[in-house]
């Protein structure tokens, strides 16, 4: 497994796209806000030119919701301590990765600047060796039995979770369009 920049990703597997964000909704005096700038948008599972580069940067910030709140912000502070994978098929195909969870550990200022976190993991090691990803292969026709085509599209949900010093939970998340074909022509 290959770790890339701002996401970690199983080689040739995964791109994160977008710039989405999802705001949290919770009852913190502060929103953690997750965002993402896609490097690839279709992953080669075969390898190629192109596959080796990172896949995007993803970007944690934490805002103060009552923008007149002057009072000290210590214990506003959020400290990520995991987040879910997780993956919706975009293309009518029903069969994705397993998710899973896994622990990180990151302290975010209110109104501070953004936060880059890196070691983020986006399948599980094995993922290749299963559905939907083993049918793309041409030993295993090349094509997704669900949807007949030899792409198949997803969102990865990134969620991140957290809580701020003073012990109110938050969470934030962003979702990423991947197209995912097995032909050696290489990743983009």
């Amino acid at each position: 497994m290959k770790t890339l920049t701002g996401f970690v990703a199983v080689a040739a597997l995964v791109a994160l796209a977008g710039c989405n964000s999802d705001l949290s909704k919770n009852a913190a005096p502060v929103e953690l806000v997750v965002t993402n700038s896609q490097t690839l948008h279709t992953i080669d599972l075969l390898g190629g030119t192109g596959c080796d580069q990172n896949i995007a940067t993803v970007q944690l910030q934490a805002f103060t919701k009552n923008k007149n709140q002057i009072s000290d912000q210590t214990f506003n502070q959020i400290r990520i301590t995991r987040y879910r994978v997780s993956y919706v098929r975009i293309d009518g195909g029903k069969v994705v990765p397993a998710p899973f969870v896994r622990s990180i550990d990151n302290l975010l200022t209110p109104n501070g600047a953004a936060s880059t976190v890196s070691n983020f993991q986006a399948f599980e090691a094995d993922a290749i060796n299963h559905a939907p990803f083993q049918a793309l292969f041409p030993n295993n026709g090349g094509r997704d039995p669900e949807t007949g085509r030899p792409v198949v599209s997803m969102d990865l949900v990134l969620e991140v979770f957290g809580e701020t010093l003073a012990g109110e939970r938050v969470s934030g998340s962003t979702r990423v369009p991947v197209d995912f074909i097995a032909t050696g022509r290489g990743c983009f």
